[in-house]
């Protein structure tokens, strides 16, 4: 108490205001608790301390701003009665804020079962009908007699706490002093808005990790959560659109039971002979692993010679296309089996859409894995991981017993090397997802492996005639081989080995010019940014072929849930890539970023751009013109509807309870 009565009035006063909106946004939260709570389920104290951290962040940011400008003199309330008049002002404003938001939350969550967010936004377009509704089917009144209520109350507070603090003499001492109460004060405040002591600040999607979706929105802040998804207002889609194209859609997917009221995609797959034992499943999504640049596809500088060998020992897909660009939206797609056709950042990220069925689950029987040598907190994919997949185990960088080597943490090899170990420890059959990152800038070898990898260099017209940058790009790609023979080496002498689905495929492709190496489409059109190899191997249960049909990433679960004869329901886009039954088959590609979308068939790429309307079709055989008007017209409708269809999958493919 005695180092309090040092701490100077404008502190102090910052501290009062802190400290009731945290008691009040504690107060609402039990009582979101109590009024919202399913029928037993128990108080979690785990799930307040998350929404205090929550609650500290907004508030903190409040009182850096109430710090920054009372240090002014003519704006600090203590020293200049305007000033004290014109806080008084302010904070009742951000009072009124605060109660118009959560009294918005408490009502959004009746309606929709949802924390406030942007998306509410959308109903202004509609202000009349809205307001109608809102009048029809809450006490309006009560509502607003009760804001009154509450801000005639804070006036009077705030008055009496203002006229307390000010009552007390200024605290004398050292300059130096006060310096450093401010300087401990900001860095406290700084902490708290960064909220927790980690790489990554505190997110919405670690709500989620709790893995229970009650407890994920009582711990979250209405503030937390608007503003999370203000980018995402928009992500919405047109539902009429949605069914006129429903019936291509469903066509193309093999939907089961047809049903454009609900629109119903589900497709169920059941295997009454199933395997035994069970066979684990070994997922690799590698960093850039870029069709064009590696030994596959005949690349002169022969990056990936083991990863060439074990294609050759499996089921290669030469033309496997990534339904986006970027490491997330690969990630999701993998998981979801969804395109992000998300605009303006990843469906990752987007709280809206954080609920996704994904057919891991119906892996039954199975231990679940997780394998990454960062931290999932990037683009949020923790949330995405934790609140849709029962009873994962995540392995980050702080799990394993490898040194971080630099912002992506442990090296792939020892990223592979210790998941080796502990999938080799396991007694039940398990599904694992292993995400490799080296293959990116800022290109580490570890110091460690640079006595065994031996690097290598060419010249600047050698290294752009096959498709690399420089040396450092060619090297991190030969690297990532090294690192597969590593993995496989290691995997060869764990038990689960004979008994393991491995498959490998890129995140994502890499731009650039891939010469004679390709059809000049790949090139000129971009796709090269979403071809990648996509790989089935497991010498005990996959005979070796390499497969010309186009495939794409959506296509890995439905695919390994045959292989290992585990029974599964999609409702997703991939299809099963072992099916034995003819049909002309497409990869859907989208670039939300430059609002472009497409379709890629064996023979052709049909692409739009939604913002300028051109579209393009040419061969992806060869450098011939086409002039194939049917399959031009029958692709193009179909992107549209691939297109629509992804948007409202993004927000309606939830998984079930």
């Amino acid at each position: 108490m005695a180092f309090y009565s040092k701490v100077p009035r404008l502190i102090r006063w910052v501290i009062s205001y802190v400290l009731l909106l945290i008691v009040l946004m504690t107060a609402y939260r039990f009582f979101f608790f109590f009024h919202y709570r399913p029928e037993h389920r128990p108080f979690t104290g785990q799930t307040f301390l998350l929404g205090l951290r929550y609650d500290l962040r907004i508030v903190s940011v409040l009182a850096v701003v109430m710090l920054i400008i009372g240090s002014i003199p003519a704006m600090n309330p203590f020293h200049s009665k305007r000033a004290k008049k014109g806080w008084l002002i302010i904070l009742s404003i951000v009072f009124l804020v605060v109660l118009v938001f959560y009294g918005s939350d408490f009502y959004h969550y009746d309606y929709l079962k949802q924390r406030l967010s942007a998306s509410v936004l959308n109903f202004l377009v509609d202000a009349g009908i809205s307001g109608e509704m809102m009048w029809q089917t809450y006490p309006v009144i009560k509502i607003i007699l009760a804001l009154i209520a509450a801000m005639v109350l804070f006036v009077w507070w705030a008055k009496r706490n203002f006229s307390r603090l000010e009552k007390k003499p200024a605290v004398a001492g050292k300059k130096r002093s006060k310096t450093i109460i401010y300087i401990v004060s900001f860095l406290l405040l700084g902490l708290a808005i960064f909220g927790k002591l980690s790489q990554y600040p505190l997110r919405w999607s670690d709500a989620f990790a709790v893995r229970d979706d009650f407890k994920a929105n009582t711990a979250l802040n209405p503030f937390q959560s608007f503003f999370s998804t203000l980018k995402f207002k928009n992500a919405t889609y047109d539902i009429a659109n949605v069914k006129k194209y429903y019936p291509l859609m469903a066509d193309y997917l093999g939907v089961q039971q047809k049903d454009s009221l609900t629109l119903n995609y589900t497709r169920s797959f059941t295997f009454p002979d199933s395997l035994s034992p069970k066979p684990n499943v070994i997922i690799v999504i590698c960093e850039s692993f870029s069709a064009y640049k590696s030994s596959m596809f005949g690349n002169k500088l022969d990056p990936t010679p083991f990863f060439n060998t074990l294609c050759n020992e499996g089921a290669f897909f030469e033309r496997c296309f990534t339904p986006a660009f970027g490491t997330a939206r690969g990630v999701w797609a993998t998981i979801t089996g969804i395109p992000d056709v998300q605009r303006g950042s990843t469906a990752s990220r987007n709280p809206l859409a954080v609920d996704q069925h994904t057919i891991i689950n119906d892996f039954t029987g199975y231990d679940k894995f997780y394998f990454l040598g960062g931290s999932t907190t990037w683009a949020n994919i923790r949330g995405l991981l934790t609140n849709n997949i029962d009873n994962l185990k995540i392995y980050e960088e702080e799990d394993f017993k490898a040194k971080k080597v630099d912002v992506w943490g442990i090296s792939d090899k020892n990223l592979f090397l210790e998941a080796s170990s502990i999938l080799g420890q396991q007694k039940k059959p398990f599904i694992s997802i292993i995400q490799t990152a080296d293959n990116h800038r800022p290109y580490t070898i570890p110091a460690q492996d640079q006595a065994e990898f031996k690097k290598v260099e060419y010249p600047k017209d050698t290294l752009t005639k096959y498709g690399f940058d420089d040396n450092d790009q060619l090297n991190a790609f030969r690297y990532t081989d090294f690192c597969y023979r590593k993995f496989i080496e290691a995997a060869k002498k764990e038990p689960f080995f004979d008994n393991t689905i491995f498959v490998f495929v890129g995140d994502h492709g890499l731009r650039g010019d891939a010469g004679n190496m390709f059809p000049q489409s790949f090139t000129k059109q971009g796709i090269l940014a979403e071809h990648v190899p996509l790989l089935f191997y497991a010498p005990k249960l996959i005979q070796p072929k390499r497969v010309t049909d186009v495939a794409s990433q959506l296509d890995i679960l439905p695919s390994v849930a045959t292989i290992a004869k585990q029974s599964y329901t999609n409702s997703a886009f991939g299809r099963n890539l072992f099916d034995t039954v003819p049909g002309v088959h497409y990869a859907f590609i989208a670039d939300p970023d430059i609002m472009n979308m497409g379709l890629v068939s064996n023979d052709y790429y049909y692409t739009k751009n939604l913002k300028t309307g051109i579209t393009e079709f040419v061969s992806v055989r060869n450098n011939l013109p086409v002039n194939d008007d049917s399959a031009r017209k029958h692709m193009a409708q179909l992107t549209e509807a691939w297109y629509l269809t992804a948007q409202y999958q993004l927000l309606n493919n939830k998984k079930k309870k």
